[in-house]
């Protein structure tokens, strides 16, 4: 009896269009998977060249030629804010499965569409919100919901960075100007915003105040305070982005305890009623690209039929509200109701 042969592994054609910091990471992430063939989409000449060289990997500069192109059949957008959307529904008319960068847009222009086109084509979308694929925040996430502790009431999330030490060009990049999704609401805060609605539910509605304090060469807002109101749950958010210690820290506290996340140092803890410290949970220290080839994996598999584990357009979308809603508070000094915001989606 001749032995039955394996089916031949057919991998996925990836196009990653842009490949700045991001786009590069991406790109360098997907092809570590073994899983696809990747090709690198970037305008930018000697960028272009500087990665075909690097990751050995064919280059084009013509992004809406190669999306249209019958070669791909999944396409990473992570190029600036205003071209993920109208490049998310192209990909999309065209077959293709689409991975967005964060944050979705810097305006609600197009999202309906969006969202049409993807019901149009029945493929898998999602939003690269890093933070869905740590192990321990999904552990953290699952806790919180066997409910052990009662209803979460009250959540904070406290964030800096020195961001001029870890991204020195982005006094030069989309981060110098909020049209092109810069600014430390769309950049930095929207991760935890994400993944806190992820936990509590939608933002019903905020108030802001943000300045510029520090970070030279740019005016945007490289400090923000957030209070906001998701139901019944009060949320309180405060970024920095010109402090020394690079810490992030999440707290959630519930009518019977509270659970602590300190991404700084990859663990979450718990602390019960009468106890005297944290209990911690560790998780392993990840190398530089560890959750990134989990995301790329995560969404591999997401378009093979399994289920999603990264963030959908929906939950996108709200965050997308959340950015605007913030930023509008800022500008108009009062608290703006998310449902004032036009979102037909």
């Amino acid at each position: 009896m001749n032995p039955v042969s394996a089916p031949k592994f057919t991998p996925h054609s990836v196009l990653v269009i842009g490949c700045g910091s991001i786009g590069e990471r991406h790109l360098r992430c997907f092809q570590h998977t073994g899983r696809c063939q990747v090709t690198a989409c970037e305008t930018n000449a000697s960028l272009r060249q500087r990665v075909a060289d690097t990751y050995k990997v064919r280059v084009t500069d013509d992004a809406a030629n190669a999306i249209d192109s019958s070669e791909f059949d999944v396409v990473v957008v992570c190029t600036p804010a205003p071209l993920h959307v109208p490049q998310a529904i192209q990909a999309l008319n065209a077959g293709k499965h689409v991975l967005i960068e964060k944050p979705l847009s810097h305006a609600l222009d197009g999202v309906a569409d969006l969202f049409a086109a993807r019901e149009r084509s029945g493929r898998q979308v999602a939003v690269a919100y890093i933070y869905h694929v740590y192990p321990f925040l999904v552990a953290a996430r699952a806790f919180l919901a066997r409910g052990e502790f009662g209803p979460v009431l009250h959540a904070t999330a406290t964030c800096g960075q020195p961001f001029h030490v870890l991204r020195p060009a982005y006094a030069g990049i989309y981060y110098r100007d909020r049209a092109t999704g810069g600014g430390g609401i769309q950049d930095a805060l929207t991760h935890p915003v994400n993944w806190i609605e992820s936990v509590v539910g939608p933002t019903d509605s905020v108030i802001c105040d943000c300045a510029h304090l520090a970070l030279p060469g740019v005016t945007v807002e490289d400090t923000v305070h957030v209070s906001a109101r998701n139901g019944n749950v009060l949320v309180n958010y405060t970024l920095s982005q010109f402090q020394h210690p690079n810490e992030s820290t999440l707290q959630f506290n519930a009518v019977s305890g509270s659970v602590k996340i300190e991404l700084h140092r990859q663990r979450w803890g718990t602390f019960a009623p009468g106890a005297r410290d944290w209990v911690w949970h560790d998780a392993p220290v990840p190398g530089h690209d560890t959750h990134f080839i989990a995301q790329a994996h995560a969404f591999l598999d997401q378009i093979e039929g399994q289920p999603s584990r990264l963030c959908s357009l929906e939950a996108a979308a709200r965050t997308l509200r959340f950015n605007l809603a913030a930023l509008a508070a800022a500008e108009g000094d009062c608290r703006i109701h998310l449902r004032e915001l036009a979102a037909p989606f």
